[in-house]
């Protein structure tokens, strides 16, 4: 009797033990595939930002260019 109680705990045991390993397994690959996504929008956000440095860049490049022309609400545009 008792031989069967110990067989079924152990049956039990490694049954739960199979399952955790299972979910474990399932977390290790959400947290590779987690990583991989973070590591990627990293390099996106990098080229992103230099992209907006350059732009901001051209953009002051461009005002300083055309002077410090303000255009009034009141004023004509240049085609009249």
């Amino acid at each position: 009797m008792c031989d069967q109680l110990d067989a079924g705990l152990l049956r039990r045991q490694k049954q739960r033990m199979d399952k955790f390993e299972e979910q474990i397994a399932h977390l290790i690959r959400a947290v590779d595939d987690l990583s991989d996504i973070v590591a990627r929008q990293d390099s996106e956000i990098t080229v992103l930002s230099r992209r907006v440095e350059m732009l901001m860049r051209r953009e002051g490049e461009r005002e300083a260019d055309s002077g410090s022309a303000v255009t009034l609400g009141n004023e004509r545009p240049p085609h009249y």
